[in-house]
């Protein structure tokens, strides 16, 4: 059962957009250049048979997790040097670059052998903003770029979003990089007062040529179970958000959930499972994430990293 959509009838509409963001798009010609997107809907999920492991070279860490280490003790550069020995070969940038240009963080993390392939920016203000958004994502050969954050309880304020990042999607398209939504919970749990929610609006309205997204699988659970409609089966309801939305789903954040708090825990010590969800769907980033780490946020990571190389699906 899915989600409240119709994943076809967004597709069409997405098509009859296209004309309408070509205009827009007009002005921001010279954002990027044409270049090729990298891997394929069927190379980021499917059904495959047999155990297997997480690739190492697809594991990441959202840098909000260790949040506390960058600003405080012990600091930005040896937190990610720290990353980088436990075995991490990507991060995924957020609370910006901390005293860096893009050029000069990408010198430090080429040095270091980390790659920001991701990153979490808001929607930008203007067209200028825009392009300096995706001209900082190229200088650091990101891949994918993510709006982290959204939201309101009013219908309109989710469509203009939605056409916001249909036309920031187009021109990060023309640049080479991949551009995604990140969720919460409360695009599962508010009512319009129609019986549609926000998700209704983001997988009708975003264009699925252009925008992807980038689940966060604890977030996912508890819409299921704060909706309702997840509780006998939170990761059925996480499946069925990732099997009905027209849009790709090629990036998760990997968090895990207390059973008994509903608090989002380390990895492994929740009750999510995993292995079902990716045996069900594969991605080209797995992104470790807890907003509140159960000891440091080093140790958050460690344990992390381990967990996804462990696991078997």
């Amino acid at each position: 059962m899915c989600y409240g959509f119709d994943g076809e009838a967004a597709l069409r509409q997405s098509l009859d957009r296209r004309n309408l963001l070509r205009g827009s798009l007009a002005a921001l010609a010279g954002v990027g250049l044409a270049s090729g997107l990298g891997a394929t809907a069927a190379q980021a999920g499917g059904h495959h048979h047999g155990r297997r492991h997480v690739p190492k070279e697809l594991i990441s860490i959202q840098l909000w997790t260790v949040r506390d280490a960058l600003n405080g003790s012990p600091g930005y550069d040896a937190t990610l040097t720290h990353l980088a020995r436990i075995g991490y070969p990507r991060v995924e940038l957020a609370l910006g670059y901390f005293g860096r240009t893009a050029a000069q963080l990408r010198r430090f993390l080429d040095g270091i052998g980390l790659k920001a392939s991701s990153s979490h920016d808001g929607i930008a203000a203007d067209a200028a903003a825009l392009e300096q958004k995706i001209a900082n994502a190229r200088t650091l050969g990101q891949r994918f770029m993510v709006v982290p954050y959204l939201n309101s309880d009013k219908e309109d304020d989710w469509k203009r979003w939605a056409e916001q990042m249909n036309v920031e999607a187009a021109a990060a398209r023309t640049a080479g990089l991949r551009y995604g939504y990140h969720n919460h919970a409360h695009e599962f749990t508010i009512d319009f007062g129609n019986g549609r929610r926000p998700w209704d609006v983001l997988t009708e309205e975003l264009d699925p040529r252009l925008v992807h997204l980038e689940i966060d699988l604890y977030w996912a659970v508890t819409g299921g179970i704060n909706s309702g409609e997840g509780v006998e089966d939170p990761e059925g309801f996480a499946l069925d958000v990732i099997r009905c939305a027209p849009q790709r789903v090629l990036q998760y954040h990997v968090k895990d959930r207390d059973e008994a708090t509903g608090d989002m825990a380390d990895l492994g010590t929740g009750m999510i499972d995993f292995a079902r969800i990716f045996r069900r769907h594969q991605v080209l980033e797995y992104i470790v994430e807890n907003d509140t780490p159960d000891v440091t946020p080093q140790q958050t990571a460690a344990v992390g990293y381990r967990y996804l190389r462990r696991l078997t699906y």
